[in-house]
């Protein structure tokens, strides 16, 4: 059986593997807090009758709640240590949360936490949650999603036959804050991990208002520069730079 995934902009990426579903990080409207979206509007089909959607931390912009919404308060959410209450409060039935190590079983496909170096915060004055990445697979094929995260040791040999790395090059401003990945350091994190191909994530999408024609090339750049970086290292990666609503099929 194929797997496939659609990039949805930003750190909302499609997955199905072994027929199962997986949407990480939904934001999934045209306007959150201070951004708006810069890219194609998320078709609908993209997010129906999900199993199961992946929180990598508490930030606005990666556990936006009305997007959540759309989904439905029986959506299946897999968060990360720390994030249960938040999300039960919000009327979210079905919450399960990880640990780093933990793994939580969507039909064939094991679903497991991996550490990262963020503030999983939620601000300003939510709860610190942990902030986590995941390994999604069924025993064929295995994606490794990286949230926000900056380089860790641990990334190398992650998982020894990983097929696909859902990488962040930048993020939604001019600027990046602590504990993330441009695309030179992003390039470093796929020389630990060693996929078959890698899909940059986390660019392009999301910019603050008024401050698109002072940056534009903000919105367009960190992807090549993250291509040319890999290429630049002479490693067997493959990477799919994929524009908001395309996707990439691969067979295990």
């Amino acid at each position: 059986m194929s797997a496939s995934l659609v990039f949805l902009g930003h750190s909302t990426v499609l997955l199905e593997i072994g027929g199962v579903r997986v949407l990480t990080d939904p934001v999934l409207r045209g306007r959150l807090l201070f951004l708006r979206r810069h890219a194609a509007p998320v078709a609908v089909g993209h997010y129906a009758e999900v199993d199961a959607v992946v929180l990598s931390h508490l930030h606005h912009d990666h556990c936006d709640l009305h997007s959540l919404a759309l989904l439905g308060r029986d959506v299946r959410l897999i968060a990360p240590d720390g994030a249960e209450g938040f999300l039960r409060k919000r009327g979210f039935r079905r919450v399960v949360t990880l640990a780093a190590g933990q793994s939580h079983q969507v039909g064939p496909v094991t679903v497991t936490a991996t550490p990262a170096v963020h503030d999983g915060r939620r601000e300003p004055f939510g709860p610190r949650a942990a902030a986590v990445g995941y390994l999604v697979g069924d025993g064929q094929t295995v994606a490794y999603f990286a949230g926000d995260t900056d380089l860790f040791a641990g990334m190398r040999g992650l998982s020894p036959d990983l097929d696909l790395a859902l990488i962040p090059v930048w993020g939604w401003g001019p600027n990046l804050g602590p504990g993330h990945l441009d695309p030179e350091r992003a390039a470093d994190a796929v020389a630990l991990l060693r996929p078959r191909r890698a899909v940059p994530v986390h660019w392009g999408t999301l910019f603050p208002y008024g401050l698109r024609p002072f940056f534009a090339d903000r919105l367009r750049s960190p992807a090549r520069a993250f291509a040319a970086a890999v290429a630049a290292r002479g490693l067997p990666t493959e990477v799919a730079l994929l524009a908001p609503g395309s996707g990439l099929t691969w067979h295990p």
